[in-house]
């Protein structure tokens, strides 16, 4: 089974957020990263860009295919995980700590699940 940390929310898109004082924190799941496979190249936002929930805010190209992903809220991205753009593996390595974008200014979220629930999402997706 999955990495699925309880302290996280998760999207059916397999994206997970954290919010701390106004400001959520967005990146790939376990799951995700890990039925891609190795990431080789991640297009995201700038900072300032208006981001929506439930639509793409970045693509990640892994060596099987070219994935978007989602943004859980509506808000402006207030930083960018310049790392990644050097690096994109730290997203398979870690991905709870190799975030993507941190946004602020929300306004809407698309509905989130818990880890449990998440967990019994990518069961479902598994079969």
């Amino acid at each position: 089974m999955s990495n699925i940390p309880e302290n996280v929310k998760y999207t059916n898109s397999h994206e997970w957020i954290s919010e701390e004082s106004g400001i959520a924190t967005i990146g790939l799941s376990d799951f995700a990263q890990d039925a891609m496979g190795d990431i080789v190249f991640i297009n995201l936002p700038a900072v300032g860009d208006a981001v929506t929930a439930g639509e793409s805010f970045a693509d990640v190209e892994s060596v099987k295919a070219v994935a978007e992903v989602f943004s859980p809220v509506s808000g402006t991205v207030e930083s960018v995980n310049e790392e990644l753009l050097d690096n994109p593996a730290l997203v398979n390595e870690a991905p709870y700590d190799a975030w993507l974008i941190r946004v602020s200014d929300i306004s809407e979220r698309v509905e989130l699940m818990d880890a449990a629930a998440y967990a019994q999402h990518c069961e479902s997706e598994k079969e």
